[in-house]
């Protein structure tokens, strides 16, 4: 465990503007401005709209509360983000838990509390166990008590606030079956209803093994896969996704405009969000790019970057 005095203070200061300004943004202001706004088509796939990219709060509002917790995500809404992005594990006894990490270390005080059970992989506890974590304190004091949220538990939350999941699948090797399950608590909750899957969910990894098997079983769900392939194998990816999310490092304008020649899985022009962008001017070299998203630890900084090229 650790913690993080920098971001803490961050976090402090910006709980005290959101305080001041009432804890609202505009609606121009709103994460990927109007396409985002739960009466917009055009957030239904993540399409950019006249403001620029999507904005994606990468797993919550990460730059400024305990990453994957429910007050990151909690703060995302607050800010004025729709997005969220976030990563899905399996425990011990087969609950999923929105967790990055495939060890509990670095985000928990496991090793505190479990100093008999290293190397702390999230797999070899229960749903019980990991529910006793405090996730919270190794990132400020301020939130220290936050747990990991179980995935039925962070839907709710992300319900509640009215808000839209880019859901990673993370190491699916780890996990057999990770696919159907996440799918059936998908279902449990409520988000595999027509509206959920027309505008508010994209399902993501870096395995193009569990993309393609999430789209077989539910074709009208929206995919991405996470990664940069070489152009002349982008139309492999385009039979059974929708989206190529690359690392931003690795992309070129002509490398976008490759993607967008091709129609994914459901027919249409294949899009581009790609992560992780935290400076203003990396965000508006990739928005140069014609990239369609932006997945970012610091939305608001992002954001502001991306409107600027619309402030006249």
């Amino acid at each position: 465990m650790y913690v993080r005095p920098a971001a803490a203070a961050a976090a402090a200061f910006l709980g005290f503007t959101l305080t001041v300004l009432g804890g609202t943004t505009s609606c121009a202001a709103t994460g990927p401005a109007s396409p985002s706004s739960p009466s917009s088509p055009a957030g239904a796939t993540g399409a950019p709209g006249l403001l620029g990219p999507v904005v994606y709060a990468h797993r919550g509002a990460s730059a400024y509360a305990p990453e994957n917790t429910l007050p990151a995500i909690d703060l995302a809404m607050r800010l004025g983000f729709d997005w969220v992005e976030n990563d899905v594990q399996r425990t011990k006894d087969g609950e999923l838990v929105v967790v990055h990490d495939d060890t509990l270390a670095r985000t928990t005080d496991a090793e505190q509390a479990f100093p008999d059970r290293g190397p702390w992989r999230v797999k070899d506890f229960t749903a019980a166990e990991i529910a006793t974590l405090d996730a919270g304190s190794w990132f400020g004091e301020e939130f220290a008590g936050a747990r990991i949220p179980t995935l039925r538990a962070y839907l709710d939350r992300v319900q509640r606030n009215r808000q839209r999941l880019l859901l990673e699948i993370k190491k699916p090797e780890l996990y057999p079956g990770i696919e159907e399950q996440t799918l059936r608590v998908l279902d449990a909750a409520g988000w595999l209803d027509a509206d959920h899957v027309q505008r508010r969910l994209v399902v993501q990894s870096f395995s193009a093994d569990s993309v393609r098997i999430v789209h077989g079983m539910r074709p009208d769900l929206v995919t991405a896969f996470l990664g940069t392939p070489t152009v002349a194998d982008l139309p492999k990816y385009a039979e059974f996704t929708d989206r190529i999310n690359p690392w931003h490092t690795t992309i070129s304008a002509d490398w976008v405009a490759a993607v967008h020649r091709l129609l994914g899985a459901h027919g249409k022009a294949m899009e581009v969000d790609t992560w992780i962008v935290d400076d203003q001017a990396t965000a508006r070299k990739v928005q140069g790019m014609g990239v369609d998203g932006i997945i970012t630890n610091t939305p608001d900084v992002v954001r502001k970057a991306v409107l600027g090229a619309f402030a006249y």
